[in-house]
Parts: C-alpha cells; structure tokens; sequence
C-alpha cells in the first residue's frame, strides 16, 4: 500500500470516528440549548443533572440504557446490530451512520487533494461544522451561533495565515456581503409581507461562507442553495411531504452549495476564483 493510500484510508477513519462526534453534537447541542434559554425565561438556576457534549455517556434515546462500546463503533454498530437497539430493539435512525460516511468520505476527499497539511485539517474543521449545521437545521430549525460564529471567525484566520486560496480581503468582504446580502432579502421581503422570509441564523451561516470561500463564491453559492432548495421543496409538496405555505430549513441546502464550492469552485461564468 502507497503512503497516498495509508494516507487516505486513515483520514477515512478518523472521518468516522468525527462523524460519530457530529451526531452527538446533532443530537445534544438543541437540547443544551433549549434548556438554557428555558432557564434564562424563568430566571432560575437550572437545577437538572449535568447534560452536555460529554456527560451523560452514550445511551439509547428510547430507552436510556447506556451503549457498550462494540454497540458505538462507527458504521458497523449499527450493520451488526441491524439499525435497532441492542436493548429494546427500537429503530436506530440510518442519519446516524450516513453522517459518519459521508463525514469520511470528505476526509478522505481533502486528504486525497492537499495531502498531509494544514490546510487540509482547516477544510477537514469546515466541512465537519457545516454537516453540523445542516442537520441541526433540518431536525430544529436552528443554526447555532456555536457553531456558525466559530465558523466565521477561523475563516478570516485561516485566510489570513493563506491556507485557503483566497485573500484575507476577499474573505471579510466575503463574510460582510454574505450577511448583507440575507439581512437585505429578509428586511425587503417582511417590509412588503409583513412576514419573516429566513431566519437569522441563514445570515450568519452565508456570512461564514464567505469567510471561507471569499464573496466572488457568493453568487454562487445563493444559486445552487436557491435551485436546490427550490427543487426539492416542489418534490416534498407534490409528495405530500410539506404544507402550501410550510417552512424549510434553507441551512441544508447553503451547506451543499458550500461543500460544492469547496469541492469544485464556484459555478462557471460566476467568479474569477476557483480553489
């Protein structure tokens, strides 16, 4: 085996064990949240066990009962125990491992284009945020500011040490027109509805993508999340699957278009840059 190989096969399973963090985050970071906003309404102490990214241990969500370790190990806990709990057999989300693959495969994916670098652990950290962010989003609606102000602020300092192909100007106006841009279309569209179009969540989380990718990526970046987006929500309505008027997590479907971007530079004809 090449050390090209080694390499990648390696970044494929440290891409596993992050994508097993990342469905612990997906799982916890909403109800953390939600449990502190509960108490700053109520202004009182929070009096409930300890709960956070590391206490309690990994558990089943139906019934609580702790995992052992061969029924937490990536991807093949979940083959072996054939998507159901060890301990009362209920179903075992298939989000679980595809996050833990998918995970993998973008690890494997930088690893194979930059190699052993530090500009591959910075796409590696971006690229773990955003699936974060995309299935938070998608379960809750929310895009957190742990998550997505990190984000924003270790883009302009990976731009500014080089790692990311852009300049340290191209990245704060990235960062500044991206926000812009979504507080624009948000306050235009309330002005003539009445109604909130986005969250505000979306403007932060353009914002750090055009940290990372630099502001001639945002026109892009707006038009594959907006085609995307726009496509399947019609699928989705046409199957039932969302109200006439229903609301859409949009983070998703930015985070696709930056993994795009990242992956293959903006769209022809759109941007002088490509990574």
């Amino acid at each position: 085996m090449s050390n090209s190989a080694l390499a990648i096969g390696l970044a494929g399973l440290l891409g596993l064990m992050v994508g097993s963090f990342l469905n612990v985050v997906v799982h916890r970071l909403p109800l953390m949240l939600q449990a502190q906003w509960d108490a700053e309404r109520q202004h009182t102490p929070r009096q409930a066990p300890a709960f956070n990214l590391a206490v309690p241990g990994s558990h089943c969500p139906h019934c609580q009962h702790p995992l052992r370790w061969r029924d937490n190990i990536p991807v093949l806990s979940f083959i072996a125990l054939r998507g159901r709990c060890a301990h009362c057999q209920a179903p075992i989300s298939w989000r679980y491992p595809a996050i833990e693959l998918i995970t993998a495969g973008l690890f494997m994916g930088l690893m194979a284009q930059h190699g052993w670098s530090v500009v591959t652990v910075a796409w590696a950290g971006f690229s773990a945020a955003l699936l974060a962010l995309a299935a938070i989003d998608a379960d809750t609606q929310l895009l957190p500011d742990a998550i997505t102000q990190p984000l924003l602020w270790c883009g302009l300092l990976a731009a500014s040490l080089g790692w990311l192909g852009i300049s340290l100007s191209e990245s704060v106006w990235g960062a500044a027109a991206g926000y812009l841009f979504f507080w624009s279309v948000y306050w235009l569209f309330k002005r003539v509805t009445g109604k909130d179009g986005m969250g505000q969540g979306d403007f932060k989380l353009l914002a750090a993508l055009g940290a990372w990718l630099g502001w001639p990526a945002l026109l892009s970046l707006v038009l594959i999340a907006s085609v995307t987006g726009a496509v399947i929500g019609l699928l989705r309505q046409r199957r039932g699957q969302l109200a006439e008027h229903g609301e859409m997590a949009f983070g998703p479907y930015l985070v696709l278009a930056g993994l795009w971007v990242m992956a293959f530079g903006p769209l022809p004809g759109l941007s002088y840059w490509t990574p």
